[in-house]
């Protein structure tokens, strides 16, 4: 039944009707037997097929989160078009459902970038679904050698950024040759001026700060905090479970819990998208112990920042608690 939704949507899509117009009988056919039919739902998304071109001549890309779309939009400039499918900051990845909308551009794409390492499942099942033999599909964790079980906030990671960004050009290259060398102008733009703040705050941080004990609520962290030489004092295991959404440990409740009221850690970092019960207790203990609080988020927050304006908002925050409590 999912594949025949999605299939209803892609049809409708390449059938478009004049205003004013009804369906013609055949049209009306062919909807309602693609709707039930996975197997002529694979002949309309075509599976073997390449994926239509855009109207607009540029590289149809859809990114299945916003952090990846921002970079692959800049990337790609004027010679593609990025469409992202989480955007909402309330949306919860892990458990997204996709709908028609999103089967259709998937179906329309000519690349996709999804994150994998079991964190959006969703979409390579909605690739899968809307199979195209000229379609490229960049997957974050297999690109990065990462797999399921280990921590999948690999934007969080710059190395693993500097990666992807790599693999990105490439592939608007192997899709667009005679583009090539736009697509290099472009990837040396974005790391000589858009990221430059991003990788300036991280080295003024690592300068000064490295070091000093922090704590986090959960995995997303994990990556930046070591990229900066930050010591991070939180048992992986509470920081995981807040990002899985399972049980956190009672051991783990307890050492987290004496870290801020004894005053262990000096900076307390916390993903405001995911304020757990458990993770609402520590703020609290946080605060009343005098310990300074830094927010991140999962996702792009404002949904308008860039990838490298949010990451450097969120830095500039970090500095600013770390300042706050060492006084460097």
């Amino acid at each position: 039944m999912y594949n025949a939704r999605i299939a209803l949507s892609v049809c409708r899509e390449m059938l478009p009707l004049r205003k004013g117009s009804s369906w013609r009988p055949w049209q009306r056919v062919l909807l309602w037997v693609v709707a039930g039919s996975s197997l002529l739902f694979a002949g309309c998304a075509g599976s073997t097929a390449s994926p239509a071109v855009s109207p607009t001549g540029k590289l149809p890309v859809v990114a299945a989160e916003n952090f990846w779309g921002s970079i692959a939009g800049q990337l790609g400039g004027s010679k593609v078009a990025v469409r992202s499918i989480i955007v909402n900051p309330n949306t919860d990845p892990h458990s997204y459902e996709a709908t028609a909308s999103d089967g259709a551009a998937i179906a329309r794409s000519r690349m996709a970038i999804v994150t994998g390492i079991g964190y959006d499942s969703w979409a390579s099942k909605l690739i899968g679904a809307n199979p195209a033999s000229g379609r490229v599909v960049l997957v974050a964790g297999k690109l990065l050698g990462v797999g399921e079980g280990d921590n999948p906030h690999q934007w969080y990671s710059p190395s693993s950024v500097q990666r992807v960004i790599a693999q990105i050009v490439l592939d608007y290259e192997r899709l667009d040759p005679k583009d090539a060398s736009y697509f290099e102008q472009r990837r040396a733009l974005f790391h000589a001026r858009e990221l430059a703040e991003y990788n300036r705050l991280r080295s003024s941080i690592r300068a000064r700060y490295a070091g000093v004990p922090v704590g986090y609520s959960e995995s997303i962290f994990q990556p930046l905090g070591e990229d900066l030489g930050l010591r991070l004092l939180t048992p992986y295991s509470f920081a995981k479970a807040i990002a899985e959404g399972v049980d956190v440990s009672a051991a783990d409740k307890q050492t987290v819990d004496r870290q801020a009221e004894e005053r262990s850690i000096k900076v307390w970092v916390y993903n405001s998208q995911n304020a757990t019960p458990d993770v609402q207790r520590v703020n609290q203990l946080a605060r009343a112990a005098h310990i300074p609080i830094s927010t991140i988020t999962e996702t792009l927050s404002p949904p308008s920042d860039t990838f490298e304006q949010w990451q450097a908002a969120q830095l500039a925050s970090l500095r600013a608690a770390l300042h706050r409590a060492t006084g460097r």
